[in-house]
């Protein structure tokens, strides 16, 4: 799928990755739709790469049906908003699970189902989901975020088939830690185990290389973790023992902490 000149829908655009993703998409051409929930947040990246706004709370059934319907026409639907939902559920308040869920799960599903129906009488379009490594192994604290990322990591490789033969594809791509943007640049946090990072940028490339090229899943993360995540995907307990050993409870603890007030 061509970016150049296509209409992009991207979510997720004010915080982490969202802002490197709608320069790249920008400077490749792409007629950009950015959604997000705060107007002031939106206008300066907006009015820096010309283009169309839609505020909107992903968190709410119906803000998302009218998000899908002001974005008719959506060609390649880039679902990148996320919450980071750590801590432990025992933490969280009903209503906290419910948006956690929303956001990262249910809002890009519905927003992928939604939109999917335009691009198949089409013939053409793209649907890329955000993941996380999260997505295929559980560590501590994360329940949650784990949880909405497994589902989204199942929900994009079976939707693929679903669409197969259509002309629309589906991808995921699935970022390790990534350094200068989000919980670490935020934190201050080290990483668990002093493993390596990856920049923004090499996600915003693994982003297009799965639109353009159609890729069904994407890893964005030094060859040791995407190993040490295979290998935690299927020996969970074992993985369990290990990220006890590692010593990364006070650095979870911190992370935890300065996420607290996003849930």
């Amino acid at each position: 799928m061509h970016i150049a000149g296509a209409t992009v829908l991207l979510t997720g655009v004010t915080g982490g990755i969202g802002s490197e993703l709608a320069a790249e998409l920008s400077a490749r051409g792409a007629r950009l739709v950015l959604t997000g929930r705060r107007q002031e947040a939106l206008e300066p990246v907006a009015d820096r790469y010309g283009a169309r706004t839609i505020l909107a709370d992903l968190a709410d059934p119906e803000d998302v049906r009218r998000l899908a319907e002001e974005a008719a026409g959506t060609e390649i639907l880039i679902a990148n908003a996320a919450l980071p939902s750590s801590g432990d559920v025992l933490d969280y308040t009903p209503a906290q699970i419910d948006r956690a869920l929303a956001v990262n799960l249910r809002a890009p599903a519905m927003l992928a189902r939604l939109l999917a129906p335009g691009m198949v009488a089409a013939g053409r379009g793209h649907i890329c989901f955000v993941g996380s490594l999260s997505g295929m192994a559980a560590t501590k604290s994360s329940s949650l975020y784990n949880a909405s990322k497994f589902g989204l990591r199942g929900f994009s490789l079976a939707f693929r088939q679903d669409l197969h033969g259509t002309g629309v594809g589906v991808s995921i791509v699935q970022p390790g830690f990534v350094r200068d943007l989000g919980m670490f640049a935020k934190t201050g946090s080290r990483t668990p185990g002093g493993v390596r990072t990856v920049s923004p940028q090499q996600v915003v490339k693994g982003v297009t290389r799965a639109v353009e090229r159609d890729v069904a899943e994407i890893n964005v993360a030094p060859i040791e973790l995407r190993f040490l995540t295979k290998i935690a995907s299927q020996f969970p307990g074992f993985a369990e023992r290990v990220q006890r050993l590692a010593g990364a409870e006070s650095t979870v603890n911190a992370i935890v902490a300065a996420q607290r007030s996003a849930r």
